[in-house]
């Protein structure tokens, strides 16, 4: 897999975490960009402005992560949005991405964590975030995050932990991803523990999440989601005690759709 990296010379955390790859491995075949905007806002990210990136697979934003609480955390998710475009992006539409790659990336940054956890100061949470904000480019992507405040910003050792993540792309191709199956997620919360979980336990890979705040989903929302997954989804996999009162009104579309689905909590119960 041919990747590159984009940051936005403005995001603190984006910067750290591409001075920390370059440090681990020259490697000029790995595009590393660095964005005159926020990210949320470089729609123009393209082989026409950026030729660097021909041939380019696969694009991880490296980023901050915001919250109110600024609990620390390591984060990956797809840009995109399910309604209203408040951070970059359009409404209604959600960037391309890989669930087989949002799941390597997941599986790889809890070993990484793991293996570095004791060279940092504070406990991190490692944590999937539903699809959320832009940019809205063409190629496929998402973005691994530092947060979520500047405390953690300028953590040099966390970013280094997400810059060891994104090395092991280089041996993406070589990995054993036969038996995984690619899917869509439906309901929860912006940190998805229904997604982390399933990643972590069972073959399921999860690309695109629609979080419950965005319910209720809509056969477009659906149609948007299942396109813009590289892989051919095989299931809709539903956190069901997180669709509140949708869970009957998700079904019925699914089953207008011809979408096959599972819940989650019984997936996991039997894992």
């Amino acid at each position: 897999m041919r990747f590159a990296i984009a940051y936005s010379k403005l995001n603190s955390a984006g910067k750290l975490i591409a001075e920390e790859f370059k440090k681990l491995a020259f490697a000029p075949q790995i595009p590393i960009i660095e964005l005159p905007k926020e990210t949320l806002y470089s729609d123009n990210l393209n082989e026409k402005n950026y030729p660097e990136l021909r041939n380019i697979d696969f694009i991880l934003f490296t980023s901050t992560h915001r919250s109110a609480k600024g609990n620390p955390s390591l984060s990956l998710h797809a840009p995109g949005n399910w309604r209203s475009a408040d951070l970059g992006g359009h409404e209604y539409k959600v960037c391309k991405t890989s669930a087989f790659v949002l799941k390597y990336l997941f599986i790889e940054l809890n070993k990484k964590y793991n293996e570095n956890k004791d060279n940092l100061n504070e406990e991190y949470e490692i944590t999937l975030e539903v699809t959320h904000h832009g940019p809205l480019i063409d190629l496929p992507c998402c973005f691994i995050e530092l947060g979520s405040s500047e405390k953690q910003w300028g953590d040099r050792e966390a970013a280094k932990i997400l810059a060891k993540t994104i090395l092991t792309l280089q041996d993406y191709p070589n990995t054993h991803i036969d038996n995984w199956q690619p899917a869509i997620g439906i309901g929860g919360g912006h940190y998805n523990q229904a997604a982390n979980k399933i990643m972590l336990r069972t073959n399921y890979a999860v690309g695109h999440i629609i979080p419950k705040y965005s319910l209720p989903v809509t056969e477009s929302m659906l149609k948007e989601a299942e396109i813009k997954t590289q892989e051919q989804i095989v299931k809709v996999l539903l956190d069901w005690k997180g669709l509140g009162q949708y869970k009957q009104d998700t079904i019925n579309l699914l089953k207008k759709m011809g979408l096959k689905y599972e819940k989650v909590q019984g997936i996991l119960k039997g894992d």
